[in-house]
């Protein structure tokens, strides 16, 4: 069991990113968090080996975990809500806290003296061997080299400031170009491209409630709009419109070896919580919109890519939905864990996927439970039970 999912790790840098820019949304929120600066590891406790760590949040802190056993390697207290994503090496894991984004050596299981200050740390992106930070609080952007990391101090990198604070995301291109989110608290419009040197040189302004991104084959770029998705490739934008007035495509996920992006799909602006069942397949090469009635809700730390740009949806019946991103079959179903309800308030635990390479990591809050599942076989490889119930869940993720 531990050996295939070792060989399938090392083997698979190239695949293991096969999702160059993964969903790093929140549900709706202001994508802030309440933590504090306090951290410290278990009295005593000293860090043991681990293979590709996982990081789970839980009220009070962060598991780090074996990737391969899922054997509890680390605790270390950090109060509040806290965020965590890939940084996009093997070692590191960004945690955002109230203090913003600090840097976790997931591998040596303490935190690092990097900080990247600012109230309201938001979505954090990989892609192209880069990653980029967004500070809602702010509107400042910082972008760098992940493997800069491994130094200790904090990288040399690019900055951009927004005009206007906001909720928001930034990626940057191979070839130097950023594209950014425009908005103000209030109301959010639109991105713009900026050159390597920070001139803008594109901006479209047509899609309302911008939120999230992720990157197709071709690098071709997107970001959900209220009405659709927004697509930059080749230096041009489109707009895809969904098939109803009120569309929302809020949170994404893209890989490298598709054109096809995955995204969820809201029609009812007024719903205190809505609960989709369908889901959305964007066409970056022929900006089509398709939507896939899955029979089941989701939420939006639901979606996944494959190693072979498999479109992966944890459903409420607890069934992993395995897609085709080309025809919108659903070609497996993948029962996980038991039946859940999104809860009202997105800062709250619900099952979680996160995926790598082969293997799909789902939490399950309700049991304190974590499971590791082979993608292509639909095996349970490793399962585990936690001393409190997690409610985010990432690893690290080395970047190409």
């Amino acid at each position: 069991m531990n050996k295939k999912i070792r060989n399938r790790a090392f083997a698979g840098t190239a695949l293991a990113l096969a999702v160059s820019a993964v969903l790093t949304a929140c549900g709706g929120g202001d994508g802030a968090s309440s933590g504090t600066k306090a951290a410290k590891a278990t009295p005593g406790a000293t860090p043991a080996d681990v293979k590709d760590p996982l990081v789970a949040t839980f009220d009070g802190g962060l598991y780090v975990l074996d990737g391969e056993s899922l054997k509890l390697a680390r605790t270390i207290e950090l109060p509040g809500f806290n965020r965590v994503n890939p940084a996009g090496d093997d070692d590191h894991v960004i945690v955002s806290t109230d203090a913003g984004f600090r840097v976790l050596n997931a591998a040596e299981q303490t935190f690092t003296d990097i900080t990247y200050e600012g109230a309201k740390p938001g979505h954090v992106v990989r892609h192209a061997g880069r990653t980029a930070l967004f500070t809602d609080g702010t509107g400042q952007v910082n972008v760098f080299d992940p493997a800069d990391l491994a130094g200790g101090e904090k990288p040399e990198g690019r900055t951009y400031t927004s005009a206007e604070a906001h909720h928001g995301v930034a990626i940057e291109l191979s070839n130097g170009e950023l594209l950014s989110t425009l908005g103000t608290e209030e109301k959010r419009t639109g991105a713009l491209v900026l050159d390597k040197n920070n001139k803008e040189i594109a901006r479209n302004e047509d899609c309302p409630g911008v939120h999230g991104e992720a990157a197709a084959k071709g690098e071709a770029v997107a970001v959900g709009c209220e009405d659709g998705i927004l697509i930059y490739k080749d230096g041009k934008f489109t707009k895809v419109d969904a098939p109803d007035d009120y569309g929302r495509i809020g949170n994404q996920a893209g890989s490298d070896t598709s054109p096809v992006l995955l995204g969820d799909y809201k029609t009812d602006p007024d719903a205190e919580l809505e609960r989709p069942t369908r889901i959305s397949l964007i066409d970056t090469e022929t900006a089509k919109l398709r939507l896939v009635d899955l029979g089941t809700s989701y939420s939006f730390r639901s979606l996944g890519r494959g190693p072979h740009g498999e479109a992966l949806v944890l459903g409420t019946n607890g069934t992993l939905h395995v897609i085709d991103p080309e025809t919108g079959k659903v070609e497996k179903k993948i029962p996980v864990v038991d039946k859940w309800q999104e809860p009202l308030d997105w800062q709250q635990a619900r099952p979680t996927l996160f995926v790598r390479d082969h293997t799909a990591y789902v939490s399950e809050p309700g049991k304190r439970k974590l499971h590791a599942v082979d993608i292509e076989t639909g095996e349970k490889l490793a399962s585990v039970t936690l001393p409190k119930s997690t409610n985010e869940l990432s690893g690290v993720v080395a970047g190409h």
